[in-house]
């Protein structure tokens, strides 16, 4: 069982470098199985249908995010405000260096969910983990009401983001603006009561 979950994984990741290098006409079968290294006929021996390539793809990025959200006390804990615009830019900077083949892969996703219906669930589904996390920032924050905000906290956050990979240098924040940027998003929905 172990090495079919392994397995998984591997062809998951090799999905996500085939998204984020060749984009949604590249992502293949036959080139998941290149990227992976693997024999030829593995990727559809294990995700039968592209559409499950797409599932397994997605909860894979899924599942590296929150592992890395989680790597971050202050965005799953008791913090206060700075600490988490800190922890929130750090996110955001190693997304867009160390994790930009994710986020790259990610877009791909986004761009062609309207199109399939079952892709955007998956992607709904996944987003939904995201939101939460975002309402126990907020909460800990000391939003008064971490649920209503919870969705655009992430939309701006997903802005921002795009925004760092896109974007031409002169035109993305330094790493200065960014945690500003996020100090200031974050006390709008705390409210003036927080310094």
């Amino acid at each position: 069982m172990a090495h079919t979950t392994l397995r998984r994984q591997r062809l998951a990741d090799a999905a996500i470098s085939t998204l984020a290098r060749s984009g949604m006409r590249g992502l293949t079968h036959r080139a998941v199985d290149q990227t992976a290294e693997v024999p030829a006929g593995s990727c559809s021996y294990y995700f039968r249908t592209r559409r499950e390539l797409l599932q397994a793809t997605v909860e894979r990025l899924a599942e590296l995010d929150l592992s890395e959200i989680d790597e971050r006390p202050a965005l799953t804990g008791p913090a206060s405000i700075a600490q988490i615009a800190d922890a929130t830019a750090g996110l955001i900077e190693h997304w867009t260096t160390a994790g930009r083949e994710r986020m790259l892969a990610r877009y791909e996703l986004a761009l062609e969910a309207p199109r399939r219906p079952e892709l955007r669930a998956a992607l709904h589904t996944a987003g939904s983990r995201h939101r939460a996390v975002a309402e126990n920032l907020l909460a800990a924050a000391g939003a008064p009401d971490p649920a209503a905000h919870a969705s655009a906290f992430v939309a701006f956050l997903d802005g921002i983001l795009f925004n760092q990979l896109t974007a031409a240098a002169p035109h993305r924040l330094t790493s200065e603006q960014l945690r500003r940027t996020l100090l200031g998003l974050i006390r709008t929905y705390t409210g003036p009561h927080h310094p």
